[in-house]
């Protein structure tokens, strides 16, 4: 077959390539929508291929495709192709290696360069930040009193950006030191909200996982630091959850890394993302002891209620991340009060034939088992996703186009 025989096919062809009738076909064709010739066999007439197709695009963005794309911002198909993170019913794979891997024995740093650059560092980077990058008693002059951790992250990651006037160079090496610079520094502020005093001492650290629990004002052991190292690994990427997806879109318009993230930190702040965690921790003070736990559970039921932090959508059996941070909680502090709680939550929603939990349980257990301050937990989340919204927003610049949906209006 030649190119130009290629490039049209046969009237019963197009017509099936459509879905329509042959009667429509040739007024398609009489209006000029689709090109046409006669046939070298027999008396009929042959269609232009790009013609059908680009007719039939249009079609199935009008009625057909209009629903599934809509469904596909509902936890349905993906909308972006992405090199970053797999979802697998073992967990996330961060560009091919599993997560739960990369946690037992890499550090956040290792892996936000693995999610930056698609190496894997060996031996596990150093980071260094010049500075703080703002003056920390100017931050606390505008905070609430005891503001947590994403309240001051929200207000300290915007500071920061109006301190650094070459936020707009895009080149990779900068960008690099840059989005290393901006980790480090949230970290250590995360807690500036409860103790400014802390800050500094958190920046000096040597790795993130050290400068959040200082900041935090939690105990920094050997043993500490390793299962916060863990969670923060568990935490770095979850594929185009919506703060990902928000952070996409503000670099697909080509704001600067402060701003990506801070659309990061505003979406992960509701109620149904990372504000989940506050919820399991309202949950825990709700049942105050393991042996209310299965109480608590019947009268949430009885009420229609939800129990927060159980059941994800991507992961039918259970969601391993949830799973991987109870067991490394329990092996850390198997007598703190507030964990022996949410295990009583977990096996009561188990002996109920409920939901498993998800990684927000898991994040609640890491910070009860580290001691951190009330509404603490979710810095976890916010610092090692930190890495993923850096990822996504370097994967969006280079793939080069304004992230636009459209809308099917259904109005009058």
């Amino acid at each position: 077959m030649t190119d130009d025989e290629a490039s049209f096919v046969s009237g019963r062809e197009a017509a099936a390539l459509l879905g329509v009738k042959r009667e429509t076909l040739y007024a398609y064709a009489s209006r000029g929508l689709v090109r046409s010739e006669p046939s070298s066999v027999g008396r009929g007439r042959r269609y232009n291929r790009d013609d059908l197709e680009r007719l039939k695009a249009r079609h199935d963005a009008r009625s057909g495709h209009g629903p599934v794309a809509a469904g596909a911002l509902r936890w349905g198909e993906p909308v972006l192709e992405s090199g970053l993170t797999a979802i697998e019913a073992a967990g996330p794979r961060y560009r091919g290696h599993p997560s739960a891997e990369l946690a037992a024995s890499a550090s956040l740093e290792a892996v936000a360069e693995l999610l930056w650059t698609g190496a894997l560092p060996d031996p596990a980077p150093r980071w260094r930040a010049p500075g703080i990058g703002l003056r920390i008693s100017s931050l606390t002059a505008l905070l609430p009193p005891a503001a947590p951790p994403l309240v001051t992250l929200a207000l300290a990651v915007p500071a920061l950006a109006a301190a650094d006037p070459d936020r707009f160079t895009q080149a990779q090496a900068p960008e690099l030191a840059r989005a290393r610079a901006l980790i480090r520094r949230m970290a250590a502020l995360a807690g500036a909200g409860r103790g400014a005093d802390q800050v500094k001492p958190a920046h000096a650290e040597a790795d993130i996982a050290g400068a959040l629990l200082v900041s935090l004002a939690a105990p920094a052991s050997s043993r500490a630091r390793h299962l916060m190292r863990r969670a923060l690994v568990l935490c770095a990427d979850h594929e185009l959850n919506a703060s990902a997806f928000a952070v996409r879109v503000a670099a697909s318009a080509g704001a600067d890394l402060y701003a990506c993230v801070s659309a990061g930190l505003a979406t992960l702040s509701g109620p149904r993302h990372g504000g989940v965690v506050d919820r399991v921790e309202a949950l825990v003070d709700e049942v105050e002891r393991p042996e209310h736990a299965r109480r608590v559970i019947q009268d949430r039921a009885r009420r229609g209620e939800e129990i927060p932090g159980f059941g994800h959508p991507l992961y039918p059996a259970g969601d391993p991340r949830g799973a991987q941070m109870l067991a490394a909680a329990i092996e850390h502090a198997p007598r703190n009060p507030q964990l022996r709680t949410l295990a009583a939550i977990v096996a009561g929603m188990h002996e109920a034939g409920r939901e498993p939990p998800t990684l927000d349980i898991g994040l609640c257990c890491v910070g009860a088992a580290l001691g951190l301050p009330p509404r603490s937990a979710v810095a976890i989340f916010a610092i090692g996703r930190a890495a993923g919204w850096l990822a996504h927003a370097f994967e969006q610049r280079a793939a080069g186009f304004l992230l636009r949906p459209r809308a099917r209006y259904v109005g009058p």
